[in-house]
């Protein structure tokens, strides 16, 4: 289907200038705006914390063990290495974490000692870069 127009179109009685706009980028002047460059954000990495276990003459080497690997994923060659460690050194480290993951593997730890009955201390320490 074609479509014809029945009147020509008219023309404007003014005619209409282009509009020149108010900056022009090649003379430097122009409006009163301001560019902010935008700086890339450096974020530091989060503070990191180590679990260690501390040694005592009361709570048996294989609950240690155990405790190793049960809270922080070792397998039993691992976990049996930290552990003389902790026998010879008086502490071992047992894993490094942010600082609310490594909050929450020494309280469960502490718990699973009292719960046993043994004096076992873990505590968290910052590492320091």
């Amino acid at each position: 289907m074609i479509f014809m127009a029945t009147q020509p179109p008219k023309t404007p009685k003014t005619p209409v200038k282009p509009q020149t706009p108010a900056f022009k980028p090649e003379d430097g002047r122009g409006s009163d705006s301001v560019v902010l460059e935008r700086l890339p954000q450096k974020t530091k990495p989060p503070q990191m914390y180590q679990v260690v276990l501390l040694n005592d003459d009361y709570t048996p080497m294989e609950f240690v063990v155990v405790v190793i690997q049960e809270f922080f994923n070792k397998d039993r060659e691992t976990a049996t290495g930290i552990m003389l460690k902790i026998h010879l050194d008086g502490k071992g480290v047992c894993g490094v974490f942010s600082k609310d993951v490594a909050a929450t593997k020494v309280d469960q730890v502490t718990e699973a000692a009292r719960k046993n009955g043994h004096p076992l201390q873990c505590v968290s320490e910052p590492i320091e870069l």
